[in-house]
């Protein structure tokens, strides 16, 4: 080295904790699964989203066909009501109104199924999505108390943080268990 420049030597060693590897090996893994319970999550909250408004519209097209059907059952039931100038004509076309009504009667039905099927699946990916989402807090719990065990230098937490992770893992497994 030139002269007039002196480093100081100074034999600070850090002082390692032994499981210092495990531990963040142990909290990288937490976060990997952080991330999947959050990534499933978000969509299954997506698709209580597109499940809710696939429902909706099934019930707004049920709700089209009702008022079309009450309309055509009272144009049936005027009709049947006044006196027409030619009787069969007006007979004739009562039983055309009749058809239609039962035709959108038959038709409520199929409709009304189909909302409902929607609401059931809807009902299963809200449920999935809170499996998801308690996933996500229980590791992300496990990840921060897993963390403390590099500040305190006590194994304890490192231990809960990994039965945490369990417990989040089996929970998130459960989401993707369910089905409708």
């Amino acid at each position: 080295m030139p002269e007039g420049i002196e480093v100081p030597e100074t034999h600070h060693e850090h002082e390692e904790l032994p499981y210092t590897v495990p531990v963040a090996v142990t909290m990288s893994i937490l976060a990997v699964c952080v991330a999947i319970a959050t990534l499933f999550g978000h969509r299954a909250a997506t698709e209580v989203l597109y499940l809710q408004t696939k429902a909706m519209d099934q019930w707004s097209y049920y709700q089209a066909k009702n008022m079309r059907l009450n309309e055509k059952q009272g144009v049936a039931d005027m009709l049947e009501t006044l006196t027409a100038a030619d009787k069969q004509k007006a007979q004739a076309l009562r039983e055309k109104y009749l058809k239609d009504v039962e035709r959108y009667s038959d038709e409520k039905g199929d409709i009304s199924a189909e909302a409902e099927k929607y609401e059931k699946e809807r009902d299963v990916a809200e449920h999935r999505e809170d499996r998801f989402d308690g996933s996500e807090v229980i590791l992300e719990i496990g990840l921060i108390i897993c963390s403390l065990t590099l500040l305190t230098r006590k194994k304890i937490f490192w231990h809960a943080g990994i039965g945490l992770g369990v417990i989040g893992v089996i929970v998130m497994i459960t989401g993707f268990l369910m089905r409708g």
